[in-house]
């Protein structure tokens, strides 16, 4: 991934997990012009090569998903890649955390962004 996105530099599998597994966790690294931070999350689906998911829980919260699906299409595939905020996020954002922990006041559309340029980037990749 930290070869596509603009804000995700890489991650590692902890708590002995060696691959992709529901219930395997992975300390993502990541990075925004002002800020460094790590995120531990863990997966949720992994349906290789259909469908991958995490989320990210903080101080016992869950506060958002992370969603990738790839389907078959008559170029080649589809891939589809998501950020879905739980209801607790608005409580998080409001409150200045992730804008402390990232640099990035409004997450939806900075996220919306990054994404797009990450899809992006992986097209370039594979052409």
């Amino acid at each position: 991934m930290g070869e596509w996105s603009p804000e995700a530099t890489g991650g590692e599998w902890i708590e002995g997990a060696a691959a992709a597994a529901v219930g395997a966790q992975f300390k993502g690294t990541n990075k925004t012009a002002t800020h460094n931070w790590e995120s531990i999350v863990t997966v949720d689906v992994c349906d290789a090569p259909r469908k991958f998911s995490f989320s990210l829980h903080a101080a016992g919260t869950h506060l958002c998903d992370w969603v990738y699906e790839i389907e078959p299409s008559t170029t080649g595939c589809q891939v589809t890649h998501a950020w879905v905020a739980s209801p607790q996020w608005a409580g998080f954002e409001e409150a200045g955390i992730g804008e402390k922990i990232s640099g990035v006041p409004k997450r939806a559309p900075h996220n919306l962004r990054s994404m797009e340029i990450t899809l992006d980037n992986l097209i370039k990749a594979v052409k």
